[in-house]
């Protein structure tokens, strides 16, 4: 991904978004366009408008955190959209030597962390990277995500949530969980723009989904941490469930993601019933033992 056209396009974004009277700036007449001007953008931050307008065709190479920070400022940008910038920033300081680096294949979680995932039974626990594969699961996070893994979706959250139909019955609100998944991919972009594999996803779900294509040129970025949601499972219904998402310290680049019910719900008789459905003979139990729930994925 071209470093100089990722700062462009996302400031540019951002900038149009906002309008003279958010800003607390008169509107005037006779403005082309709903958003800020570059000159109002570089007064808010108090830089040269020649200055801001480098920086906006996208070269941040040398931007100072003060400057990076007046700007968020400026463009009222969230946590999440600051720290995407200061991501870009770092890139641009230090690009990647050649081409793209390949990640190394075949990770598979260390006997400690696949035994900490095990013990989790109450709810769907797995590990994932940037891209959304699912590296690593619990048994209810393997039956609980088994379309994921047995369909179009190879593995990998994005893709079964755009090329797989049955995705848009799991995620009620699909709509919400499609502009998430988003999200979360332009953030490891801006993370690790010289990822090959993310490179390949994100070339992958343009060609094939417009709605993906459309949600990717809008550069939102997420930061994915806690809070609920909905799914409706094809094994046993509608499932409420919070989450938490925690960095793995050791593991660069991975996070671990644990589901859970509220106490006495609905959603937790489900999970329950869903977890014996590993623990019997029923087909999805069968296809959960035959296949194991520690998945090899490219890393």
């Amino acid at each position: 991904m071209d470093n100089h056209s990722e700062v462009r396009e996302f400031l540019t974004s951002r900038r149009a978004r906002l309008t003279p009277e958010q800003a607390g700036l008169q509107a005037g007449r006779n403005r082309r366009v709903p958003g800020l001007r570059r000159g109002e953008v570089a007064m808010l931050a108090d830089v040269s408008v020649e200055y801001y307008s480098k920086i906006e065709r996208g070269n941040l190479t040398g931007a100072s955190d003060a400057v990076l920070n007046a700007i968020s400022r400026a463009l009222q940008l969230d946590a999440a959209e600051r720290a995407h910038l200061f991501d870009l920033a770092r890139a641009a300081t230090a690009p990647a030597q050649g081409a793209p680096r390949p990640r190394p294949k075949g990770w598979v979680a260390r006997p400690g962390l696949q035994l900490i995932l095990e013990t989790i039974t109450g709810g769907p626990a797995f590990v994932r990277n940037g891209r959304m594969d699912i590296l690593a699961t619990n048994v209810l996070g393997r039956i609980f995500y088994d379309e994921a893994f047995g369909g179009p979706g190879r593995g990998n959250i994005a893709r079964y949530a755009f090329l797989d139909e049955r995705a848009r019955n799991f995620y009620p609100d699909w709509g919400k969980a499609a502009d998430i998944t988003v999200q979360i991919l332009r953030t490891e972009a801006g993370r690790d723009p010289y990822d090959k594999g993310l490179q390949d996803l994100v070339g992958e779900l343009s060609t094939h989904s417009d709605e993906f294509r459309t949600r990717w040129g809008a550069h939102d970025v997420r930061q994915h941490t806690t809070g609920t949601k909905r799914f409706r499972h094809h094994a046993v219904g509608e499932l409420t469930l919070t989450y938490e998402e925690l960095a793995l310290t050791a593991e660069a680049g991975l996070s671990l993601l644990v589901y859970a019910a509220e106490p006495a719900s609905a959603t937790e008789e489900r999970l329950r019933l869903l977890a014996s459905l590993a623990a019997t003979g029923d087909h999805l139990g069968q296809a959960l033992r035959t296949e194991g729930y520690t998945t090899a994925s490219s890393e």
